[in-house]
């Protein structure tokens, strides 16, 4: 596989992106989604995708695998199966079509084995007590029992859109009971100061709720700003 290859109309496949260092991925881990969104604008991360594995606090933490599919037809999320190593996260993009599984049990055996850090699909699921145990984390659009066609085409470690979210090969995938974040690669390190500085100030914050002693001011100067009589 190069990225000089001729491929024919419909199909493409880039070597895996390296992501983000270890430790880099095990810091993010312990960061929940809500306040990386936080620190990225509020305005990025999946829309509509529900998570199928049991846990609430199960936590889909690795750098992303891309895969582009036809509507319906799983045969590149197979061969990206070939490709990823321990603790990558398979992004699939589905176009969001909901009329048959992209993924089932027999694909959750292989992610698995593979060690995979979790799935994250625009697109349908089916044989969900599977995916409900422990071990796997996945989110998904839907669900239903239709299978899918291994015809093709598709595209391996491109830019894909998943539920709202465009993902380069790479970016760090972070998923947990609130929802799925994706940061770009060359980014990870501020996202992650600007991460823990926002968990330090909504410490503060809480604590103030607690004591109640919160400044009223912190709401009161906007309200003035904005021409009330405050």
């Amino acid at each position: 596989m190069s990225d000089n290859t001729s491929w024919p109309a419909g199909y493409r496949i880039h070597p895996r992106a390296a992501g983000p260092d270890a430790e880099t991925v095990a810091a993010f881990r312990t960061m929940p989604v809500a306040a990386i969104g936080d620190s990225m604008s509020r305005n990025v991360g999946t829309v509509g995708l529900r998570q199928y594995h049991q846990r609430l606090d199960t936590v889909l933490c690795g750098p992303a695998v891309t895969v582009r599919v036809r509507p319906g037809d799983n045969l590149m999320i197979h061969k990206a199966l070939m490709m990823v190593e321990p603790g990558d996260v398979l992004v699939i993009d589905g176009s969001g079509d909901v009329s048959q599984a992209l993924v089932g049990g027999l694909m959750r055996t292989t992610c698995i084995a593979k060690q995979l850090g979790g799935l994250v699909i625009d697109g349908a699921v089916r044989d969900l007590c599977e995916w409900a145990e422990d071990g796997m984390p996945i989110f998904a659009k839907a669900h239903t029992h239709r299978g899918p066609s291994k015809d093709g085409p598709g595209e391996v470690n491109v830019p894909v859109s998943c539920a709202g979210m465009v993902v380069m090969p790479g970016d760090l995938i972070i998923g947990d009971a609130d929802g799925v974040i994706a940061v770009p690669a060359a980014e990870a390190a501020s996202v992650l100061a600007r991460t823990r500085a926002h968990l330090a100030k909504e410490a503060k914050i809480r604590e103030t709720n607690r004591t109640g002693t919160a400044d009223p001011e912190r709401f009161d100067a906007v309200l003035r700003e904005k021409g009330l009589p405050i």
